[in-house]
């Protein structure tokens, strides 16, 4: 009988759930060494944050064919090993989504009705009634950065305290915004200037982080209350520390911090600040949705079902994989390309076009990875080859693939359009060599040819002598290097326009773009880190 080991606590339903199916051994204490030594024994391992399972200990795994982590993250598994070895691993990415939601909406009550202080004042011998005053949540505008699965269960939970809702993610579509009543901000600017709470729910990124800092608290309503649930990076605590001195920040409620575990900080102590433990995620349901959930997977691993949530590429024929493996790179490419060229705008659809001989193929793995490229960074939920079509959907971005089996001038060539509202922007590519390089064919509406590096600059501008001089100028003062250059141009109405793509071998400085923009004859620039 197919055997699993439960090495963790994962709650009863799990286990229940393993054993309907399974021969199943439950044991949550070891010693060092001692996991390594049993764990090829089984067929299947339920895990939690607690076990190991390295490189080296998946290698001497035997019989192993399915993981599954009761949680969100799988650090803790050496993945490359487990696909190398054939064992998928899956994890519960949806696990903790409504408890986190929950403990936002409990701090922005509590922050509203100052409860933790007055409790503290109640409970030490005094009777401070008048002290603690506080305002009513109804009316009042909520702002959201970051309107993922978290961020729209807290829409829907403050909606029902008659609260109204502002929200800002251009990764998520306009309809969706519609669909929930939730008016769409066009940027974050818009937020700071209406709402009376903000509460941020972005993934950390480089560029998420430090997201609300002094400029931002600048931007706000006097007297603004800010909610992290999310990430303690995404806030700059010593300019919240200010804001809150001045007066422009009237409160605070945080949950997660820059450094973790924490007992000291200048905000603890605020009589208008709320801290909890880093507790978000931390209930009993939302344990026990865990293991429910990643049991669920290994289930399915095991038994020849689909596993809705494995974090390694999920299975395509070998021959095909052959074919469009050197693809992979170019389509996360294209992704990202086409969303930084809409950037700022609500993305509503990708579409997807594959030309040539790979047309003939389970192009499945591409699409996916056209997703990746578009959404990487731009959610909070961990993106992999799996979860990646139901994070587009979720969010209302729609995605629509077509194939044909010939293609002009190259072999094959893959054509990806961001649909951002009225604003529709396409990219071209394909792989050149004998090491499948890959190479820009078209960007805003202008062709070319070059082969795509790390560091991808893109200028839009009126094509006249001496622009491309200006753009060298300015990345040669900022001590950048230029690799590679291409320009395409066409005679429209409004005379000659031209785009120019260059790689370089350091990330450009926003500023750089910037400057370079701000001159004469110059329409539009973007820089992409691929």
């Amino acid at each position: 009988m197919t055997k699993v080991l439960v090495a963790e606590n994962i709650g009863a339903s799990g286990i229940d759930l393993l054993k309907e199916h399974f021969d199943v051994t439950v044991k949550t204490d070891w010693v060092d060494g001692e996991l390594a030594k049993e764990l090829g024994q089984y067929d299947g391992v339920l895990i939690r944050s607690a076990s190991k399972l390295t490189e080296e200990v998946l290698k001497d795994a035997g019989n192993l064919k399915a993981i599954g982590r009761a949680g969100v993250g799988v650090d803790n598994v050496h993945v490359p090993t487990a696909t190398a070895k054939g064992i998928i691993v899956a994890n519960a990415p949806a696990s903790n989504v409504v408890t986190a939601a929950e403990h936002t909406v409990a701090l922005l009550l509590a922050l509203a009705r100052n409860i933790p202080q007055a409790h503290a004042s109640l409970t030490s011998g005094k009777w401070e009634r008048s002290k603690f005053s506080g305002i009513e949540v109804q009316d009042k505008v909520l702002g959201i950065l970051g309107f993922g699965r978290i961020g729209q269960l807290v829409a829907q939970r403050a909606q029902g305290f008659g609260m109204k809702i502002i929200a800002f993610d251009p990764f998520v579509g306009a309809d969706r915004y519609a669909q929930m009543g939730v008016e769409h901000a066009e940027s974050s600017d818009d937020v700071y200037a209406v709402a009376d709470f903000i509460t941020v729910h972005l993934p950390k990124t480089p560029e998420t982080e430090g997201w609300l800092n002094a400029e931002a608290f600048a931007k706000m309503k006097d007297g603004v209350r800010i909610l992290n649930v999310a990430r303690g990076p995404l806030i700059v605590e010593e300019d919240l520390v200010a804001a809150l001195d001045s007066g422009k920040v009237g409160g605070a409620a945080l949950d997660v911090f820059k450094t973790e575990p924490i007992t000291e900080s200048p905000l603890f102590a605020y009589p208008q600040v709320v801290v909890t433990p880093h507790l978000g995620a931390s209930t009993a349901e939302a344990t026990d949705r865990a293991g429910y959930q990643a049991a669920e997977q290994v289930v399915a691993a095991l038994t020849g079902g689909t596993v809705t949530t494995a974090v390694n590429v999920p299975a395509v024929a070998a021959e095909d994989r052959e074919v469009l493996g050197p693809f992979e790179p170019l389509a996360r490419h294209l992704g990202k390309l086409a969303t930084a060229l809409v950037e700022g705008k609500s993305i509503d659809r990708v579409e997807v076009e594959y030309l040539g001989r790979i047309g003939e193929r389970d192009t499945r793995p591409l699409g996916v990875s056209v997703l990746l490229g578009v959404l990487s960074g731009k959610t909070e939920e961990e993106l992999n080859a799996v979860n990646a079509p139901s994070v587009a959907e979720h969010r209302g971005i729609t995605v629509i693939e077509s194939k044909r089996t010939s293609a002009r001038d190259f072999a094959d060539l893959m054509r990806v359009t961001v649909v951002a509202g009225e604003q529709a922007t396409r990219v071209v590519g394909t792989v050149v060599g004998r090491q499948n390089r890959p190479h820009l064919l078209e960007a805003w509406g202008q062709r070319f040819n070059l082969q795509l590096e790390e560091h991808v600059a893109l200028f839009k501008y009126a094509d006249q002598p001496g622009m491309v001089g200006r753009v060298g100028s300015a990345f040669g003062e900022a001590g950048v290097n230029i690799e590679s250059a291409a320009v395409g141009h066409a005679k429209g109405e409004e005379g000659t326009s031209a785009v120019m793509v260059i790689t370089s071998d350091a990330a450009v400085p926003q500023e750089v773009i910037d400057t370079i923009v701000a001159g004469d004859g110059f329409a539009d620039g973007r820089t992409v880190d691929l």
